[in-house]
């Protein structure tokens, strides 16, 4: 992995902070509809990005070019999350559409007269395809541009799904993908360390803006920095040993490509949570829904991920969902009379418990159910 690729992950560590923005703005079932559908088209874009450099020498100047290139657009498009719904519509999409068609346009003249020339020729279809409803969404209502881009989201999601196969001119099937392990590895890896570093970033801003480190705000703070470290010891104690699976670029499409998903936005519910239970003094059923949904969300990921690069259930994530679900439902029940420190320590205790769990059953060769 080459400088630049580490270059172009900085705007990220910016369009997740205005993703959290967005959400922490809009705390309710829309903005969380609105903020999950800017969140897929991010991470879309990076996905590919990081699939790209598979293949590309990042010491050329021309690859050192289309990062450049790529990382102003989608530095556009962080710039535009906030009004994406709003009047940042044809900003978002625009920079959003330009990286999907440089990107295979780009590697279409790099690689022409060979396999991936032509695969990139097909995921261009789809994009194009895709694009037709970004840029009809632009255009509508908020209310008729979610459902408009939902739709576009399903189409770019699925095209891997679908071999990115076009009736009448053809397909390109996983199979036909050479792609490198390590380096997916590494790069989300790195991306999902950017997303934890945001609970930092809001975790601080949160005590400033508070004006005084109150007893009651330093324990808040201590419990919010123990479920940042235990998410953190989960994910590595999960990735430290990348055996099993069948090796094949399908199961690293869903370990990489739809698990991580899952992952980096399940560490952005972290840090949200994490904020809004700092600058608040009692729970609203909103801080319970996000407080229970990064962890829950995260733990899906885990699941498609172990299924994919190890190739078994992962019987210890659904147990710990079930019990998620169950400290929320309690804590909506009781209403604001359950207290912020109980919820965010209950927490903490399943994350902590499973991350301990996780790393205990670690094995070189062959790991254990988990």
């Amino acid at each position: 992995m080459g400088p630049v690729e580490l270059f172009f992950d900085l705007v990220y560590v910016f369009a997740i902070i205005q993703l959290s923005h967005l959400l922490i703005a809009h705390l309710t079932w829309i903005g969380a509809a609105q903020t999950v559908v800017v969140f897929a088209a991010v991470w879309w874009g990076w996905n590919y990005t990081a699939w790209a450099m598979n293949w590309l020498d990042p010491s050329r100047t021309p690859v050192q070019l289309l990062s450049g290139v790529l990382m102003l657009a989608a530095l556009g498009m962080s710039v535009a999350i906030p009004t994406a719904f709003g009047g940042g519509a044809l900003l978002f999409v625009g920079c959003y559409l330009f990286m999907g068609i440089l990107r295979p346009v780009f590697m279409m003249v790099a690689f022409r007269g060979q396999q991936l020339a032509h695969n990139y020729r097909m995921l261009l279809l789809w994009t194009l395809g895709a694009g037709v409803f970004w840029v009809a969404g632009a255009f509508l209502e908020p209310e008729w541009r979610l459902l408009t881009w939902l739709v576009a989201v399903l189409v770019d999601y699925l095209a891997p799904l679908a071999h990115y196969r076009v009736p009448g001119v053809g397909s390109a099937p996983m199979s036909v993908w050479d792609t490198d392990p390590e380096h997916l590895a590494e790069r989300n890896r790195l991306v999902f360390i950017i997303a934890l570093g945001e609970s930092i970033l809001l975790m601080g801003g949160a005590v400033v803006d508070h004006g005084e480190l109150t007893v009651s705000m330093a324990v808040s703070l201590l419990v919010g920095f123990a479920s940042l470290f235990v998410l953190w010891w989960n994910y590595f104690a999960l990735n430290g040993e990348d055996t099993g699976g069948d090796g094949s670029t399908a199961a690293l499409r869903s370990a990489y490509a739809y698990a991580h998903a899952f992952m980096v936005l399940g560490a952005i519910l972290v840090a949200v949570s994490i904020e809004l239970r700092l600058s608040h003094d009692h729970l609203t059923p909103a801080i319970v829904a996000v407080t229970v949904a990064g962890p829950l969300v995260y733990l899906v990921g885990n699941v498609l991920f172990l299924r994919s690069r190890r190739g078994h259930l992962a019987v210890s994530r659904f147990v710990a969902m079930a019990v998620l679900v169950a400290i929320g439902a309690v804590a909506l029940a009781v209403g604001e009379a359950f207290p912020i420190l109980g919820l965010s320590v209950a927490i903490l205790a399943v994350t902590g418990a499973l991350a301990a769990l996780t790393a205990a059953q670690r094995r070189p060769a062959s790991a254990r159910r988990a």
